[in-house]
């Protein structure tokens, strides 16, 4: 005869034994183990009723780094995350600790949209990551092919003027929509020599990236010789065949949509926050404005190669990017074993989040840090790459933006054709202090109402 277990037994066991798993990740760990602190946690969903209000994430998480310090421990549901507001920490973690959290957390939904981690931004730190990045950067990114790319973005910087010009001066133009078409025209050059639309399913994507490739396999096979961009220096790799990881269509796919994605929208929201800091803060406007109108005095044409000789241009884009990081919470990292930093332990697996905000605004190290205050770097030598972790808008370490020459490049171009050819004021009477800056989260942070503004040519 069976032995009859009651049914409120068994669901009492179904319900007690998730109970007890979360007890112990929240409660018990390491012996002796010493976690940052946090806010208080609810079963199931750990912290997150914290981040729940009207605040976006890294300002929310800002908020509470104010409270439970520089280096905090969150429970995001199952995801146990210990978030880093301070540059003194920052400083740690991307320096002493940087190789123990210069992996990637795995998750399902980003699985598929980078084919299974082939790509460089989300795969896991290893020989093929080390060895695509090396591709990428000594084949595209590096500081003299950017420059080689130097005719593509002049080109459509003359496309972009010619097109603010002949908008009606009475009527408010969608900037953020211009400078985004822009970004798209300069980087899909860049990347597949196409201005296809990318579609936003992954199937959609898949079936272009397909026609993209299977295109330029085929001008290859002609012997049709253009300049080289991304997607024809991966096939050259690829036909090669002596790297470590060969490479496949799943990889080429992969790095391709992840420069297309990683480079438009973060460069056009920069662009975007840095006219409305201008909008906001007219003197700024008219110092970059006299600055460029001198230097380039007489010119029809602003070259790439001509802006060596403006200076003052270059810390508006550092201070917008200090205080309106296109990327304010940096993709998690992975701890790979029990870590020590800040004199606290982090478990294994541990999701490591940076938050660029408070970090860029930390008012420890910056004077007024609210403040749109570009001057602030004309002495300070703080530069995008260094040993400054108090301004980190595109990381640090060994996952800092392999893009960033071509960001700048691109950003520093489009700001100075705006500035020079154009003037620009809020339509409706509406007054500096009237322009609304508050912040949505997309594929990088942007404005969550599109900057429009009216529009005149000026003469020199």
């Amino acid at each position: 005869m069976e032995l009859a277990i009651p049914s409120f037994l068994i669901i009492s066991l179904i319900l007690i034994v998730p109970f007890l798993n979360l007890i112990n990740r929240f409660f018990i760990s390491r012996p002796n183990s010493k976690l940052p602190p946090g806010p208080w946690k609810l079963p199931l969903i750990g912290s997150l009723h914290h981040l729940s209000g009207s605040s976006l994430p890294h300002y929310a998480l800002r908020n509470l780094a104010r409270k439970y310090g520089p280096m905090m421990h969150l429970q995001l549901g199952e995801i146990s995350a210990v978030v880093i507001s301070a540059p003194r920490v920052a400083k740690e973690l991307l320096t002493t600790h940087d190789l123990a959290f210069s992996s990637r957390a795995r998750l399902q939904s980003l699985a598929i949209m980078t084919y299974n981690y082939q790509d460089i931004v989300l795969a896991p730190y290893g020989d093929y990551w080390k060895q695509m990045r090396r591709i990428c950067f000594s084949e595209l990114l590096s500081s003299k092919n950017v420059r080689s790319f130097s005719t593509i973005r002049d080109e459509e910087a003359v496309n972009l003027v010619e097109s603010i010009r002949s908008h009606p001066s009475f009527m408010p133009m969608d900037l953020a929509q211009k400078v985004l078409s822009y970004t798209n025209d300069v980087f899909l050059p860049l990347v597949t020599g196409l201005r296809t639309k990318l579609m936003e399913m992954h199937h959609k994507i898949d079936q272009v990236l397909n026609v993209i490739i299977a295109e330029h396999m085929e001008r290859l096979r002609l012997g049709q010789h253009a300049e080289e961009d991304l997607v024809d220096v991966l096939i050259r790799f690829k036909e090669k065949g002596n790297l470590e990881f060969p490479i496949t269509m799943d990889n080429i796919k992969a790095i391709t949509l992840d420069m297309f994605i990683a480079g438009t929208h973060t460069t056009a929201t920069t662009v975007e926050f840095a006219m409305a800091q201008m909008i906001k803060h007219p003197k700024v406007m008219e110092k970059a404005q006299a600055e460029l109108r001198h230097v380039f005095r007489g010119k029809d044409r602003i070259l790439e190669s001509d802006l060596e000789k403006v200076s003052y241009l270059k810390m508006v884009i550092k201070e917008t990017l200090r205080l309106n990081p296109p990327v304010p919470l940096l993709i998690p990292r992975d701890c790979k074993d029990w870590q020590k930093v800040y004199g606290y332990d982090i478990p294994p697996k541990t999701e490591v989040i940076l938050n660029v905000l408070a970090i860029n605004r930390d008012p420890e190290y910056w004077v007024n840090a609210e403040a749109f205050e570009p001057e602030r770097f004309a002495e300070s030598g703080i530069e995008f790459i260094g040993t400054n972790f108090e301004f980190i808008p595109f990381g640090g370490g060994r996952r800092i933006c392999p893009g960033i020459s071509f960001g700048l490049a691109t950003v520093e171009l489009l700001l100075a054709q705006l500035l020079y050819h154009f003037n620009w004021k809020l339509p409706d009477g509406l007054m500096p202090q009237d322009l609304d800056m508050t912040e949505i989260l997309g594929l990088a942070a942007k404005m969550k109402n599109n900057l429009c503004l009216l529009v005149t040519s000026y003469n020199s």
